[in-house]
């Protein structure tokens, strides 16, 4: 009767092993999930990609929406709960680098206008203050009527903004001068 129970136990352990297994896609090592759920909200996973500068993989970027879409513009501008997930994949990244290639990307996502969103880029960047390591996770998740709730390794750090912060963050990655333009494709492949 116990090896019965032992074999229907390991036959449940394993398949729900193969289940979490096939609800994710592995890019340079990182299994990425193919959903999330965020307060009641379930997100698919739009589209994933690597960001790399000089031939070296920094971070595996995933961008999570309501239904699949391929058009930046909208996806940029819907007060809708999103998400893009970052996975630090290079021991290159660090505090300061980090905080340069953010403040470069808010440059080039608002025209060169930060003003209007300076104090939450501010409050950003006191997230990427703290060592940054390989294997690191950082979660920007955009909630209609609450912000965006920057999580690290699981952690919520701080909620931030509103929509119009939103826009530029997310345009970091989709906006017209993206941080790469192949991560910009690839997270929009739909």
């Amino acid at each position: 009767m116990v090896s019965r129970l032992m074999a229907v136990l390991c036959g449940l352990c394993l398949s729900v092993l193969v289940a979490t297994n096939a609800a994710a896609v592995e890019v340079e090592g990182v299994n990425v999930s193919e959903s999330k759920t965020v307060g009641g909200t379930s997100l698919v996973l739009n589209g994933v990609g690597v960001r790399s500068k000089f031939f070296i993989d920094l971070y595996v970027a995933a961008l999570y929406l309501p239904s699949k879409s391929s058009d930046e513009a909208a996806i940029l501008t819907a007060d809708e709960t999103q998400a893009i997930v970052l996975h630090v994949v290079s021991g290159r990244i660090n505090s300061d680098n980090m905080t340069e290639a953010t403040l470069e990307g808010f440059e080039n996502a608002t025209d060169g206008n930060v003003a209007p969103i300076q104090q939450e880029v501010d409050e950003l960047l006191t997230v990427f203050a703290d060592e940054i390591n390989e294997g690191d996770t950082f979660e920007l998740v955009y909630v209609p009527n609450d912000g965006v709730r920057v999580i690290k390794n699981g952690q919520l750090g701080k909620t931030i903004g509103d929509r119009a912060f939103k826009e530029a963050l997310f345009g970091i990655w989709l906006g017209d001068e993206p941080a790469q333009g192949s991560l910009k494709d690839d997270m929009l492949d739909d």
